[in-house]
């Protein structure tokens, strides 16, 4: 009995290629590529994905086994463009990071911070609540799911070999970036409100009343009333961050 293994190094370069794209790509998604998980879990999460994506995608590699030059080429492609999927679903993450500043300032808790274990550095402490909340809701929805239908649907988008275009990269990070901002601002919005009216509020009151010590009663009743607000439009905010990270993921790989 002979058994034929030709086709065997360019299976080999394929499974490369495809875990060129997968790797780069789950080195930064959120909750998966975060500095706190093991780099042998993220590695066995790449390669798992890159054993299921495989058979489906192994006819789009056209892999000439006879230089090393272009293969070399198309795992750099495969590579840049597993960093500009990760790095997109990454930022929009941050809308959350965005919306926790922006809260933490309103209810004067900007100087409370804490070690962001999604970033690794110092952040606003709602901030890092906000965001282990997103991505606690990112798995207990099933959301994580378009993760990997967003892998699949990407060799729609971008055709192994093909080039990417370097103004179509930059509009997505400017639309991304700009997005995320945006998203970030608007979960924001109530306490944006909350802290205008209050803060008039407080000037008011300190022209009216000199001798009260107005900044030893506001901060109290600035905080009280932040997180009461807090707990009555949470719901609301990481119902929208959902939606906006599932359609970041739909948009980003197209169904086609």
């Amino acid at each position: 009995m002979r058994i034929d293994i030709s086709l065997l190094p360019a299976l080999a370069a394929a499974f490369i290629l495809v875990f060129a794209r997968i790797g780069a790509m789950v080195m930064l998604l959120p909750g998966f590529g975060e500095t706190n998980i093991p780099v042998r879990v993220r590695l066995a999460i790449a390669l798992a994905l890159t054993l299921i994506i495989l058979p489906l995608h192994r006819a789009d590699y056209h892999v000439s086994m006879t230089s090393m030059a272009p293969m070399l080429v198309l795992m750099v492609h495969e590579i840049i463009i597993g960093i500009v999927l990760g790095a997109t679903a990454r930022v929009t993450l941050a809308a959350l990071a965005v919306a926790g500043s922006v809260i933490a300032q309103q209810l004067g808790l900007g100087f409370v911070t804490a070690v962001d274990p999604t970033q690794g550095q110092q952040g606003a402490l709602i901030g890092n609540f906000l965001t282990m909340l997103g991505l606690t809701l990112l798995f207990s929805t099933d959301t994580h799911h378009l993760v990997i239908a967003a892998l699949n649907e990407s060799y729609n988008a971008f055709k192994p070999g093909e080039l990417m275009s370097s103004g179509d990269v930059a509009a997505l990070a400017t639309n991304a970036f700009a997005t995320a901002f945006k998203i970030g601002i608007q979960l924001s919005a109530p306490f944006i409100v909350f802290g205008l009216v209050f803060n008039l509020g407080l000037g008011v009151l300190a022209r009216l009343m000199p001798q009260m010590q107005v900044f030893f009663v506001g901060v109290p009743l600035s905080i009280m009333g932040g997180f009461l607000i807090l707990a009555i439009v949470i719901a609301t905010m990481m119902g929208t961050f959902l939606d906006y990270f599932g359609g970041v993921l739909n948009q980003l790989s197209p169904r086609g």
